[in-house]
């Protein structure tokens, strides 16, 4: 029980995002499409967000940056 208990806290990010990208690929597949690689491509999506947050890394977008391009370029008032 240790042994899984262990798991789950070195890898819960990669395991939940797999679970995740299982879960939205079968309702892809079950929706009536038939395209296997967008299958993979969503389950790796998965893995590569929840290994992110297994390592602590940052945000894959810079949100601070982008909403202040955002909020110079579509300013009402210039």
């Amino acid at each position: 029980m240790a042994f899984w208990k262990e798991i789950w806290e070195s890898h819960r990010g990669r395991i939940t995002g797999i679970a995740g990208g299982i879960f939205f690929g079968l309702i892809y597949l079950i929706a009536g499409f038939w395209d296997m690689l967008f299958f993979a491509l969503v389950v790796f999506i998965g893995y590569t967000a929840g290994k992110r947050k297994d390592l602590h890394v940052e945000s894959f977008f810079r949100w601070d940056e982008i909403r202040k391009w955002l909020s110079e370029r579509w300013r009402p008032f210039k």
